[in-house]
């Protein structure tokens, strides 16, 4: 196989695995949803968790795999395995003495962060401290994930992507175990979602060491921050902190100015933000991280021709799996929410209210999964500088537009807002990698667009169809009724999509046809 084919191929290992840990992920949502439905309790643990999770991709998994991946496939492609292996424990132990630090910091001063991230909760007795008391039991959880993203590093430098795959379905297997076993332990009962965060960090990175050492890997205590590697991924993980984290930092202005609004509206921000990142990681996330690594391999090798190839087929290959997904969620927002989310204490009004801000969120699935793919290379090409730019302005953009849009339309404009920043950080990002790389195959990638966009539209209308047909009404239908129609809507959905892309001879069809016999020859 050529590397398309190859990124094809592992991006099916990888979409499986993250397809697992997304299902336990919304399995997870159910049981917020179900035991503390879309109010205090859920709106505290949401904004805690907003903390750790924002420096998560600072320090961790979104800076960590932009920064460490590049320097670490070149130093095992050009100096051995010894040397690579040595730079990872040189930044191993600078994060457990960088992260410690900053932990110790976080918790004493979580009572700021708290009410820097929602200031509103301020007006409703007690719910400020729960979720600063929230805050404090997590931060430990950045050490755990950044450690975790280490172990990714490697393993996907060596071509293995099913383990750090599956390793998120620790952390999802964690929280729902704490939902039932642990809460009941604890008063208020969300304290014990806390600790689960903790049991599922772990996981994440327990799960990735017997791995990392069959390639040959043993811990030693060293540090050296003079080292050349080192440095690289410093200097390119000081700007990429900004670069990278652009969705973070909108989602952390989202949540302080959500929590100015009604209460509820923090968690229906959430709730279909979490349904809107099932697609984007099992496929935006999934063709990102194996393009990075080939990407990489291109670089050090000095071959840019097969880095334009490379990347244009990543792009076709994502917008064909990501905008049917998009047509679907905005489609069939109603029916998903009901049948994922509506038990317990959440409501039919808490449904509606959801589908809301998913139908807006899902408006810029595409981009948001552009950007996953585009962002990282530029890092991997030494520069730190452009997507820093582009970051900026996205979130200016982003803050502009919530502020405009929160007072007409309260939670769905901050959802609106965060989808037009994202077209902006992908137009700018695609403008941007023309200069860096020579032209993308802008009439080829254009063409193929149009061409998945008239499928999914077709998909749309058959899926909309079918809605109004049956008309049911998720009030008062049964689980079985409603679990009914969401499964003939996806089964009509894929369908019509695969008919339409066999009409319109859309090539990734073939690509994925061919890489599934692959798999079935083996």
């Amino acid at each position: 196989m050529d590397q398309q084919d190859k990124i094809a191929k592992s991006t099916g290992v990888v979409s499986s695995s993250i397809m697992l840990s997304r299902i336990l992920g919304l399995v997870r949502e159910q049981v917020f949803a179900y035991l503390f439905g879309a109010g205090l309790y859920t709106d505290a643990f949401v904004a805690a968790f907003r903390i750790p999770n924002l420096l998560r991709e600072l320090f961790a998994e979104g800076v960590m795999a932009t920064s460490f991946i590049p320097v670490f496939t070149d130093h095992l492609t050009n100096q051995g395995k010894d040397k690579a292996f040595h730079l990872a424990n040189l930044m191993i132990n600078l994060l457990l003495v960088v992260l410690s630090i900053i932990i110790i910091i976080g918790v004493f001063v979580s009572p700021f962060l708290a009410e820097l991230i929602a200031p509103g909760f301020n007006q409703i007795p007690g719910k400020l401290e729960l979720t600063t008391h929230l805050a404090q039991i997590m931060f430990p959880f950045l050490l755990l994930v950044s450690l975790a993203a280490v172990a990714m590093g490697i393993l996907h430098s060596f071509g293995h992507f099913a383990t750090p795959a599956l390793a998120p379905t620790l952390f999802n297997t964690g929280m729902i175990f704490s939902g039932f076993f642990i809460c009941p332990l604890f008063d208020p009962p969300i304290i014990g979602m806390a600790i689960g965060a903790l049991l599922g960090g772990f996981g994440q990175l327990i799960i990735q060491i017997p791995r990392v050492r069959k390639y040959g890997f043993s811990y030693k205590p060293v540090l050296n921050l003079s080292d050349p590697g080192v440095k690289r991924i410093l200097l390119l993980m000081i700007p990429a902190i900004f670069g990278v984290a652009s969705t973070q930092i909108n989602i952390f202005v989202t949540t302080h100015l959500a929590s100015l609004l009604p209460q509820g509206s923090v968690s229906y921000l959430n709730y279909s933000y979490r349904l809107m990142q099932l697609p984007l990681g099992v496929f935006g996330v999934a063709v990102a991280t194996v393009t990075l690594p080939a990407i990489s391999l291109q670089v050090a090798q000095k071959e840019m021709k097969k880095v334009v190839s490379t990347l244009c087929s990543s792009l076709k290959l994502v917008l064909y799996l990501v905008i049917p997904s998009s047509v679907f969620l905005i489609v069939g927002a109603e029916p998903i929410i009901s049948v994922i989310y509506q038990y317990g204490k959440f409501t039919y009004l808490d449904t509606q209210a959801t589908a809301y801000a998913l139908v807006l969120y899902a408006f810029g699935l595409f981009t948001f999964a552009v950007v996953r793919v585009t962002a990282p290379i530029f890092y991997t090409l030494g520069d730190a500088k452009t997507p820093v730019k582009v970051s900026a302005i996205s979130v200016v953009v982003n803050i502009i537009l919530n502020l405009i849009l929160m007072g007409p339309l309260g939670y769905k404009g901050l959802a609106l807002a965060n989808s037009l920043a994202g077209v902006v950080n992908m137009s700018l990002l695609l403008l941007f990698i023309d200069k860096k790389i020579g032209p993308l195959k802008r009439k080829d990638l254009t063409f193929s667009s149009f061409k998945y966009l008239l499928a999914s539209l077709f998909m749309g209308v058959v899926i909309y169809s079918i809605l109004y047909l049956f008309k049911l009404d998720l009030e008062i239908a049964s689980l079985k009724q409603k679990i009914s129609l969401l499964a003939g809507l996806l089964v009509s959905g894929f369908l019509s999509y695969l008919t339409a892309s066999l009409v319109l001879k859309v090539g990734e069809l073939k690509r994925i046809f061919d890489i599934l016999k692959i798999f079935k020859g083996k």
